[in-house]
């Protein structure tokens, strides 16, 4: 009865509610104007009450009185009476803003709530207050005192929004937590604001690396360095991207990187390293793979992982680590934490970045692990780029020949383009010596304003700008790695690009927050013994980098522009041409086709080659699985596919032209492939609209119509079959074919040639 007498004294309470609280203003605004004439303010530190006398008042009270905001807040809970509620809670936030200075920075309706929440709570939620970030709890009505569902909806909102704050601050531990980030927040945006150039002080000049051709002595006696390395080594797999982006509604590890066979992002990576391990490793030993999630894909790598049983890797080999809740979105430059605008209570959260993935390799004990398990090298890759591993061993070999701590795989680069920059960084003062990533926006004025008065442009000789692009694919020598971690627990520098609305830098277009990137690691080393042993190797783009990252429709936009577009089609493409590529560089006879457009990008569809890791890993193998390569020749138009139990084929010779899926059973290794003609229908790109249901189809534009296919399987025993025509495909092949897909016995006449 209390309750119901409540509610129906909404109305009549707000006259007499707004008189008082326009009291309190005046009552304030005396207070303020007192100051301003010369009154002295008092510290922040000084007005606040003593932390253990209000959390002793939050335990103690006990508030009967029917107060009509707690039923607003708690009507508002359920859903009922919005447009009143909204306004009384717009009151009682106005009201607060005034109370808040009575109260010593704390609200009242936190003070009176403290009873609801953990020591741990309390004591966050008043350090908040301190640090300036009262605001987000102005909004808490006070305790009515009556238990009620209504009331206990509004306690447990109360408490689950401390509880993201808990794990935020968990999150940025090593940094000093949430007050930590709010500090150092002021500070960068400060800077910002002031103009600071964060580069001021430091000269750049051309660094000096490795520049590779595939095909060549140097690349060949290279990699062959990095090839008895490679059995030693860890794999971090950063990967906290949904596929939203994309128009796909999962993780972007479960993305197929090609459709030839389907095979998903995380599977490819996956049966890499077992190849590796199986080809390269010591007996006994296990590659490890340690993933890099966030809260939106842990749950679906855990299933994807669950689902097809670790794609073969045992479980022990496997850690996954994961990000916090990301890290308060800011609203001005007093780094005032911002509340989601849908739910205020809930902070509004932002990736915090890749950066993190070391102080994770840290707190986890995931690299001092490795170390003593005798891995020796560790390798920082990212989700959706299919080329990742094809020059592993070439990086592998240059860190290992100059003893580097860090080395950056990189690509040439134009100027100008929108991706980091490998610098030589020296500073003016101390005299250090860096050689680092600079992002493509700073680096051009940073040019401008020392040794360049043209700024970042292309060499006339080469075409591409002296500063190599970073693609963020990184080798680490592990014990020197350790070293450097254990040191600052793997925190990384931390950096603002708050976007102004004004000229002045004071009010944001929206809101922004403090990054943090794991190709800045050389910031963390010191002393000329280590700052000295940072490197880097560029090789062509087609053989090492094209990531899957942009929507189709914008795309389309970036290639207009004369830039790669990062699309689902284009990395299907380029991880086809990268086989094809290598393999024309030892002597196989591979055709180009034309190039093709679907969804408006072009790209050159083929010849769709897919040679399990299994099967063949790296540049410097092919020549023993294609033992004469001159006696090897594939059409422009053709599929071949390989499967990884074969690990043991050659394919000595071999005209294709059509599709060829070549298949090992349990237990058998492969053969030899001699003087083998194909020639049938193969497989064709048909186009698909926007009203396509699979999306992975949709995002590409086609699919692949799987109209004829050989097969040959081989046995135990030595012996092989052969599939096609009308004839039943042999166990898993089947499955590399479309769903009603059937094989035809019906051969073109311009296609009349025999198997042998």
């Amino acid at each position: 009865s209390e309750h119901t007498k409540c509610n129906n004294t909404t109305s009549m309470g707000k006259k007499s509610r707004r008189t008082n609280r326009n009291k309190n203003k005046v009552k304030n605004n005396k207070k303020k104007s007192s100051g301003a004439s010369g009154t002295a303010t008092e510290d922040k530190s000084q007005s606040t009450e003593n932390v253990e006398d209000i959390l002793s008042i939050g335990e103690e009270t006990e508030t009967i009185a029917c107060d009509n905001n707690d039923t607003a807040a708690a009507v508002a809970t359920n859903g009922h009476a919005k447009e009143e509620i909204e306004e009384a809670e717009a009151e009682e936030a106005e009201a607060e803003e005034a109370e808040v200075e009575e109260e010593g920075g704390v609200p009242n309706g936190l003070t009176e709530s403290l009873s609801l929440l953990t020591d741990a709570q309390r004591k966050l939620a008043l350090a908040l207050c301190e640090a300036g970030q009262s605001h987000l709890f102005a909004h808490w009505p006070k305790p009515s005192g009556i238990s009620s569902p209504s009331s206990q909806a509004v306690a447990k909102v109360k408490v689950r929004f401390m509880e993201q704050l808990e794990r935020m601050d968990a999150g940025y531990e090593s940094r000093g937590g949430l007050t930590g980030y709010i500090e150092n927040a002021k500070m960068l945006l400060a800077k910002s604001q002031a103009g600071e150039n964060p580069l001021e002080g430091w000269t750049p000049s051309v660094p000096t690396g490795n520049l590779f051709e595939l095909g060549t002595k140097d690349y060949a006696e290279i990699e062959k360095v990095g090839l008895g390395e490679v059995g030693a080594c860890g794999f971090v797999l950063v990967a906290g991207g949904l596929g939203e982006r994309l128009g796909y509604g999962g993780i972007k590890l479960a993305l197929p990187s090609e459709t030839a066979t389907g095979t998903c992002y995380l599977q490819y990576y996956i049966e890499t390293i077992l190849a590796i391990q199986t080809k390269y490793s010591v007996s006994g030993m296990k590659l490890p793979l340690c993933i890099m999630v966030s809260n939106d894909t842990s749950a679906g790598t855990v299933s994807l992982l669950a689902e097809n049983d670790n794609f073969g890797m045992d479980a022990d080999q496997i850690t996954i680590v994961q990000q916090g809740d990301g890290v308060p979105a800011l609203l001005d430059n007093n780094a005032k934490i911002a509340l989601d605008t849908k739910d205020r209570y809930k902070v509004q959260a932002k990736p915090h970045g890749h950066g993190d993935i070391h102080a994770l390799m840290y707190t986890h004990g995931v690299a001092e692990k490795w170390e003593a398990s005798g891995i020796k090298w560790t390798i920082f890759f990212q989700d959706t780029n299919g080329l990742a591993f094809h020059t592993l061993p070439l990086a592998l070999g240059v860190t290992k020949k100059h003893g580097f701590i860090m080395n950056s795989l990189a690509v040439p680069r134009k100027a100008k383009q929108a991706i980091g920059a490998i610098t030589k960084l020296e500073h003016q003062q101390t005299k250090e010596v860096r050689t680092i990533n600079v992002e493509y926006n700073q680096l051009d004025p940073l040019l401008r304003a020392t040794s360049f008065p043209d700024g970042d442009v292309n060499d006339k000789k080469t075409g591409y700008s002296p500063f190599p692009g970073n693609i963020n694919q990184l080798v680490f020598d592990l014990h020197a790695y350790n070293k450097a971690v254990n040191r600052t627990k793997g925190s990384m520098p931390e950096f603002v690009n708050p976007k102004y609305k004004d000229e002045a830098k004071t009010v944001f277009k929206k809101p922004t927050r403090l990054e943090c990137m794991m190709q800045d690691f050389p910031t963390i080393l010191e002393g000329k013994n280590e700052t000295q042993f940072v490197g880097f190797t560029s090789i062509a783009a087609d053989l090492c980098f094209s990531p899957v990252k942009n929507a189709t429709v914008d795309g389309v936009k970036m290639q207009e522009n004369g830039t790669h577009p990062g699309v689902a089609a284009t990395g299907e493409a380029d991880q086809y041409e990268a086989v094809a590529k290598i393999m024309r560089s030892i002597g196989c006879k591979v055709g180009v086709p034309d190039p093709v457009t679907f969804a408006g990008i072009t790209f050159v569809p083929g010849p769709e080659i897919v040679l399990h890791p299994g099967f063949v890993s790296f540049p410097g193998e092919y020549k023993n699985r294609f033992s004469r390569p001159s006696s090897v020749q594939i059409s422009a138009n053709s599929s071949l596919v390989v499967s990884g139990r074969c690990t043991d084929l050659v394919i000595e010779s071999l005209d294709l032209r059509g599709a060829l899926i070549i298949d090992c059973e349990e237990g058998a290794t492969g053969g030899v492939i001699r003087d083998l003609k194909v020639c049938n229908q193969g497989w064709h790109k048909v186009a698909v609209d926007e009203s396509e249901k699979d999306e992975v189809l949709r995002m590409r534009g086609y699919r692949i119509n799987k109209t004829e296919t050989k097969t040959i399987t081989f046995k135990k025993d030595g012996s092989f079959v052969e599939g096609g025509d009308s004839e039943p495909l042999p166990e898993g092949i089947a499955d590399l074919l479309s769903p009603g897909q059937t094989e035809s016995s019906e051969k073109t006449k311009e296609c009349m040639c025999t198997i042998q």
